[in-house]
């Protein structure tokens, strides 16, 4: 009896020996609910602290968070203004990083300018909508004076390339700000 088992266990263990098939790669990284819940707590939370401050125009700024990282993007008058933004967003609890993907603005936009930068944001959140390889609820997408800024957290340069190209195919885009960062 004492043999056989033996002989079985040895016969099992051979097998697992023997396979000869390369491991299974790893997944990609993935988010869990509590992580998605913990970084739209920090979101929250950043939003919060740019608007408690004064000499912040947090209005004009877009956050995203992935896994504790925060990714602030927009269009600010001063450089002075994305300074307090980075050191505000790195005091609020749950930050375990920033990435500065703000832009200065470039002289005063007029009412028309800001009509017409609504009109694009729309046009390219809509072309970005159209197209099924772009995941284009995870990019935000600010437009000053014609310029397009595009952030937040992309899976593949693939899916980058491609939201660049939509943006830059739509009327009106004089420039586009690629402020997106690939998925870690």
């Amino acid at each position: 009896m004492q043999k056989t088992f033996l002989a079985a266990a040895l016969c099992v263990l051979a097998a697992g020996c023997g396979n000869n098939q390369p491991p299974a790669p790893a997944p990609a990284a993935q988010t869990t609910v509590g992580t998605e819940i913990d970084d739209a707590v920090v979101t929250t939370k950043v939003k919060s602290a740019l608007l408690a401050d004064a000499d912040i125009k947090s209005f004009d700024f877009k956050v995203e968070t992935r896994k504790g990282a925060v990714q602030l993007s927009g269009f600010v008058d001063n450089q002075a203004q994305v300074e307090r933004a980075i050191a505000a967003t790195r005091l609020v609890e749950g930050v375990k990083s920033v990435e500065n993907g703000i832009t200065l603005k470039d002289g005063k936009a007029t009412v028309g300018n800001a009509v017409d930068d609504g009109v694009i944001t729309t046009k390219v959140k809509s072309a970005l909508l159209g197209d099924p390889s772009v995941k284009s609820f995870d990019i935000a997408v600010a437009t000053r004076k014609g310029e397009v800024q595009l952030s937040g957290f992309i899976d593949s340069q693939a899916q980058m390339d491609q939201a660049v190209a939509v943006a830059r195919g739509v009327e009106g885009v004089t420039a586009i700000a690629n402020q997106m960062s690939l998925k870690k």
